[in-house]
C-alpha cells in the first residue's frame, strides 16, 4: 500500500495546467539557428505517469521518475470529515493529480479540497460540482463516442483540460482509428488535450499525436507494468521535434458552424460587390 498522509493545504495554482497551456498556445518552432534546445524543452509534450493509489511495494515517486506529472488512481475517498487520513501528493518535485474512479467519482468536492495540483473526473458519472476559481486544475474525462454538438460545449465548461478516453479496440498499440478520433477532438476543443497511451508507444506514434494537437500523454505505471517505461518515454519525448505548425484550428473551433457559414457568405457577397 502506498503511504497516505494528512492533507491541510489547498493548492491555489495548478503548475501542470500552466504547463499544458504553455504547450497548447506555443508558437511554431523557429527554423535554423534561432531554434534553441531550451525553447524546445520548455514546450515539450507533457508525460504523466498514472498508478493505483492502493497497489505497489514501492512509493509512487519511484514509478513516476522522469515524468512531468504523477497521477494517482483513486476508487474511494472515504467519508469526508470523519476520515482521519487523506491522500496527499507523494513528492513536491513534480505536480501530482488524483484520478477519481468508481465510488470516488461522487467525491469531486472532497477531492478538490486535497492538496493535489489537479483532479481528473469522468463527465458521465461524476456528480456536478462547480470548482472554485483558485483551486486545483480541473480535467474532465470524455469518451470518444461523444457527438460533435455535445463535444463543442466542453469549450464553455469551467474546466482546464480534457482527457480523451479512447475505447479499447483489441489492440495493444495505437490505431489509425484512434488517431482520427484524437484529431476530431483537437479540431473541436480549444482546451489542452490529454490521451491515455499503451506501454511501448514509439517515437513515430507520439510525433503523430503531437502534430494532431495532443498536448500530453498518460501512461500506466507500477509494479505490473514494464520497468523503465516512463524513463524510456521521457527520452523519446525529449528527442521529438516541435511541429512546424500544430494542426489544431482553435479559432475555427470557437466559432459555431452557422457563424462560419455566415462569414463565408458575407465574404462572397463583398467580393461580388467589388467586381461590380
Amino acid at each position: 500500500m502506498f503511504p497516505v498522509t494528512i492533507s491541510l493545504m489547498v493548492i491555489t495554482v495548478s503548475k501542470f495546467i500552466d504547463n499544458l497551456n504553455r504547450i497548447s498556445q506555443a508558437a511554431p518552432q523557429p527554423i535554423g539557428f534561432r531554434a534553441s534546445k531550451a525553447t524546445q524543452t520548455k514546450h515539450q509534450m507533457q508525460l504523466v505517469a498514472a498508478m493505483s493509489a492502493g497497489d505497489g511495494t514501492g512509493t509512487p515517486a519511484d514509478y513516476a521518475t522522469g515524468a512531468d506529472a504523477g497521477l494517482l488512481r483513486v476508487s474511494k475517498l472515504g467519508s469526508g470529515a470523519r476520515t482521519p487520513k487523506k491522500l496527499a501528493p507523494p513528492t513536491p518535485d513534480i505536480p501530482w493529480g488524483v484520478w477519481l474512479e468508481g465510488a470516488a467519482q461522487e467525491g469531486l468536492k472532497q477531492a478538490l479540497e486535497l492538496e493535489f495540483d489537479f483532479v481528473i473526473f469522468h463527465a458521465a458519472s461524476t456528480t456536478l460540482v462547480v470548482p472554485p476559481d483558485d483551486g486545483a486544475g480541473i480535467i474532465i474525462q470524455v469518451d470518444t463516442s461523444i457527438v460533435e454538438g455535445l463535444l463543442r460545449t466542453v469549450n464553455e465548461l469551467p474546466v482546464d483540460a480534457v482527457l480523451i478516453a479512447s475505447q479499447p479496440e483489441g489492440n495493444s498499440r495505437l490505431t489509425w482509428h484512434q488517431l482520427m478520433l484524437f484529431q476530431r477532438f483537437a479540431s473541436l476543443v480549444t482546451k489542452p488535450l490529454l490521451v491515455l497511451i499503451p506501454p511501448g508507444t514509439d517515437s513515430d506514434e507520439l510525433q503523430l499525436l503531437w502534430e494532431a494537437g495532443i498536448d500530453g500523454v498518460v501512461v500506466e505505471t507500477g509494479p505490473e507494468q514494464p520497468p523503465g517505461e516512463v524513463t524510456r518515454l521521457r527520452q523519446v519525448i525529449d528527442g521529438m521535434k516541435i511541429p512546424a505548425a500544430r494542426k489544431r484550428q482553435k479559432m475555427d473551433a470557437l466559432l459555431p458552424r452557422a457563424e462560419r457559414d455566415a462569414e463565408t457568405i458575407a465574404e462572397i457577397e463583398e467580393e461580388e460587390d467589388e467586381d461590380e
